[in-house]
């Protein structure tokens, strides 16, 4: 016992030495930015005069939880901070693209405050996004805490140094996995269970392009496999339900499986 008490002291004391902000706090962070940008997301509407000074606050907020990680930034937490707001208008652009998709791909979608209240899909992506930015900046930690909550609530494991373009759609959401290098172009859609991953999990290759790259205009379907960063998804193609994946298709394919088990690629540069 005497030797595992001494070991928590170590551990609880690097901890400190670290003073990364705790995980409720960055949650919070992130949930009031939506809050911010889309009141439709908690019901709560700002008056207008209070939107700027929001805004203040959370740039405030978030020089704050940089501050203790302040010799890890490239710049200075305020700089830092103030980098980020000037991203925000990308992000909400890019979001409201990726809510217009969600609507106009799924019929049982009404409006886009519907979407925007209850869809997990639209909650994982914004979530998502706003990983992403940070993580452009090099903020340490901070992105995969953000997206490893909302995989927790919504089921949706998105990578925050994934390149996802606007216009994305997801269906259902529960089982998706997104990883690290991949990058999604426009105008995709992703069915529940579909796995965006790696070919090989040898940590020498932590470094390269592991995961696929999925063009514009693809459709996937529930519980596809698609592995390997050498792996292209050309435009316009649609993947099947349940189709595994290591290999490249070009555009327009149509890729399923025959009753036989067998895997049927089609291409059609007509449709």
């Amino acid at each position: 016992m005497d030797n595992f008490l001494h070991s928590l002291q170590e551990r609880h004391a690097a901890a400190a030495a670290a003073a990364y902000p705790c995980t409720e706090i960055v949650h919070s962070f992130c949930n009031r930015l939506i809050n911010w940008m889309f009141p439709e997301h908690t019901g709560r509407v700002l008056p207008k005069d209070e939107i700027i000074a929001y805004m203040q606050q959370l740039q405030t907020d978030l020089t704050h939880l940089l501050e203790p990680i302040a010799q890890q930034l490239l710049q200075s937490p305020g700089v830092t901070a103030a980098e980020f707001m000037e991203m925000v208008p990308g992000i909400y652009d890019d979001l409201t693209k990726d809510a217009e998709a969600i609507l106009a791909g799924d019929p049982a979608a009404t409006c886009q405050y519907e979407i925007i209240r209850t869809y997990p899909g639209f909650y994982a992506v914004a979530s998502y996004r706003i990983a992403h930015a940070l993580h452009l900046l090099r903020i340490p930690l901070m992105p995969r805490i953000i997206t490893e909550i909302a995989h927790t609530r919504t089921g949706v494991d998105i990578h925050p140094a994934a390149t996802i373009a606007p216009y994305f759609c997801i269906d259902h959401g529960t089982g998706i996995v997104i990883g690290e290098t991949t990058i999604i172009g426009m105008h995709v859609k992703l069915y529940q269970g579909v796995t965006l991953g790696a070919l090989s999990v040898d940590k020498s290759m932590a470094q390269s392009k592991r995961h696929p790259t999925i063009e514009d205009h693809v459709v996937i379907y529930s519980g596809a496999t698609i592995l390997g960063g050498d792996t292209v998804i050309g435009h316009h193609s649609i993947i099947g339900g349940n189709v595994w994946m290591i290999k490249s298709v070009p555009p327009y394919s149509r890729i399923y499986y025959r009753p036989d088990g067998s895997m049927n690629i089609i291409e059609n540069r007509n449709i």
